[in-house]
């Protein structure tokens, strides 16, 4: 029943889907193994979210029948332009399946999107197997997403850009890491600078959904080349727009929503919280950070970029993209089924 629903609705969305099935083994498995993942979504008076499902009380994967990937699925990554994997995916998938499906992007040139959530930190501490698997998630993704908190856990260290920059040097292919930070906006660091983007008032009515949300926008101005805080700063109006509404699936961010918020442009600046993550030495040539006031220049180490001129771009960006992204759908890219591929 629920598979199906959540076939149709897929399918409605626009969004492919391609099947991972053992026919050989389909004897050998319990009725119960097939059946759809139910996942309770479970929302304090905060607004701050958790996830629940069988997968918490087992051992194994959901479905740890799954020992390969299929033709079908690795078509499906040589196709597409990025493979997304969270951290979510081990409670579903075995570490084997998932680490043969990164190590086969990197050979087809399929970059990988990485984002860990709240799992990463037990999977750091998780089966040998788990740990392994995760190594090569965060040394082979070309794109890093965690939350100050997860970036902090993986590497000890507390600043979210020093916490980046040792997972970039970690990192063999890694070419951007994104750290999240809630309500005060998102970083993107690479080897040469720093990019910052606050992010934007709302009145946030549910949080879930707005991480997939934003790595989809993330996603874009990766693929299109994008200026970084250009980038973040769409981001951050998807996934800020999707907390606006309640629960994910169809009612995640609207092209409309999103270009109300870029247009109102009432931006959660604080300069004491950056100038706080700033007051390191953090040995980048660059930092460029996005801006209510209508200035653009360098003051010292620091590039301003006024939100006036990115928001320029971002019209011309929702109505050339958004147009045709539209939704936001788990994660995936309702534009284009060929350029964005969740394991």
């Amino acid at each position: 029943m629920y598979g199906r629903f959540l076939l149709d609705v897929l399918r409605d969305e626009g969004i492919g889907m391609v099947g991972m099935n053992e026919d050989n083994e389909a004897e050998a498995s319990s009725a119960s193994s097939y059946e759809t993942l139910l996942c309770w979504v479970l929302v304090d008076q905060l607004q701050r979210h958790g996830f629940c499902s069988r997968a918490d009380f087992s051992k194994e994967p959901a479905f740890s029948w799954l020992s390969k990937l299929s033709l079908q699925v690795k078509t499906a990554i040589k196709q597409s332009k990025i493979l997304f994997c969270n951290g979510y995916g081990f409670d579903e998938l075995s570490p084997a399946v998932i680490a043969s499906a990164v190590e086969y992007a990197v050979e087809v040139g399929t970059a990988i999107f990485f984002d860990p959530g709240p799992r990463g930190k037990s999977l750091s501490a998780g089966t040998h197997e788990e740990q392994g698997t995760l190594n090569l998630l965060l040394r082979m993704s070309d794109v890093l997403l965690l939350t100050s908190d997860e970036a902090e856990s993986l590497t000890g260290i507390k600043n979210p850009i020093l916490a980046a920059q040792e997972l970039l040097k970690q990192g063999v292919q890694t070419k951007w890491v994104i750290v999240k930070m809630g309500p005060k906006g998102s970083i993107l660091i690479t080897k040469s600078g720093i990019s910052c983007a606050p992010a934007f008032k709302v009145k946030v009515m549910d949080t879930v959904g707005c991480g997939d949300s934003f790595v989809a926008a993330i996603a874009y101005g990766f693929i299109h080349g994008m200026p970084m805080v250009n980038t973040l700063a769409i981001a951050n109006a998807v996934g800020a727009a999707t907390a606006m509404g309640c629960g994910a699936g169809r009612n995640v961010a609207t092209l409309d929503k999103v270009i109300e918020l870029v247009k109102a442009s009432d931006l959660n600046e604080d300069d004491k919280f950056w100038n706080e993550v700033f007051d390191e030495n953090l040995g980048v040539q660059e930092i460029t950070a996005l801006s209510k006031l209508a200035i653009n220049g360098s003051d010292g180490w620091l590039n301003c970029v006024p939100l006036q001129k990115v928001r320029s771009f971002s019209f011309f960006f929702c109505f050339l993209v958004l147009g045709r992204l539209n939704k936001v759908y788990s994660g995936a890219l309702r534009h284009s089924r060929r350029s964005f591929f969740q394991l």
